[in-house]
């Protein structure tokens, strides 16, 4: 059981990619499992599943275009646990994949993809730093996308946000190294999760026959990886990306 007694938060899980994450988590022996969501009704159905499962598990709201949110649940997982020993960054927002060019975009939207993607992930690294450097062995693991190694079209505000992503993992890797905090990033392909049913399909075709493993991508397909970077293996790995994604695109 590679998680074994650890507490591990991960964001967005309320379903796709993020449930998956803490469904496995929790499978892997994680003492308690923080299930932090914007969407009420997902979280709640999230977190009572793993309780019916017989795990420990949680549901707290979060929304990560708001700071002040960020802090309630750091406050709160740390007020009910002492300590944080995996922080999943998986709460993103995406929009108009495969739609708008860079010079459609309008301000506000790609203000809001910021605020959420980067601005958000980097306040939740913030907030629960004080718990992650309680742990003996704190993990971040940040997610990020291979749209931002190979520059995905007509995408830029999510490309360019995700981008920024493996630039704070690197950076974070380096600040955060001397409490023995490591910090790593996995960069998914696109996922067939329910988050993504509004993709057109020709885009998930681009992806399905480019892929040196030419399949769909699955959760399935993304949670190996994550598990490893949060458990004790990976302990000496920090500030990589490790992009998950059949073989679409190499780093």
């Amino acid at each position: 059981m590679p998680l074994s007694g650890r507490i591990i938060v991960v964001t967005g899980a309320g379903r796709g990619l993020g449930r998956a994450f803490a469904e496995a988590a929790a499978g892997a022996g994680a003492e308690a499992v923080v299930i932090a969501e914007i969407n009420r009704e997902w979280g709640e159905a999230s977190a009572a599943a793993l309780v019916e499962a017989g795990h420990e598990a949680c549901f707290l709201p979060l929304d990560l275009g708001d700071p002040a949110s960020i802090e309630a649940l750091a406050g709160e997982v740390g007020a009910r646990y002492g300590r944080v020993d995996g922080l999943v960054n998986n709460g993103a927002i995406a929009t108009g994949i495969g739609g708008k060019t860079f010079e459609e975009i309008d301000i506000e939207t790609w203000d809001r993809v910021m605020s959420v993607n980067v601005r958000g992930t980097w306040l939740a690294v913030k907030a629960f730093a004080p718990w992650l450097r309680k742990s003996s062995g704190g993990r971040v693991v940040n997610l990020a996308s291979d749209t931002a190694l190979w520059g995905a079209p007509r995408l830029l505000s999510y490309v360019s946000s995700k981008g920024a992503i493996i630039s704070m993992t690197r950076s974070l890797a380096r600040e955060m190294g001397g409490d023995g905090i490591t910090v790593n990033a996995v960069a998914p392909g696109l996922v067939r999760v329910e988050a993504t049913e509004y993709v057109p399909e020709e885009r998930h075709r681009l992806y399905e026959t480019g892929r040196a493993i030419p399949r769909p991508q699955y959760a399935d397909d993304v949670i190996g990886a994550v598990l490893y970077l949060l458990g004790s293996g990976a302990g000496f790995v920090t500030g990589q990306t490790l992009p998950v994604n059949g073989g679409f695109v190499f780093n």
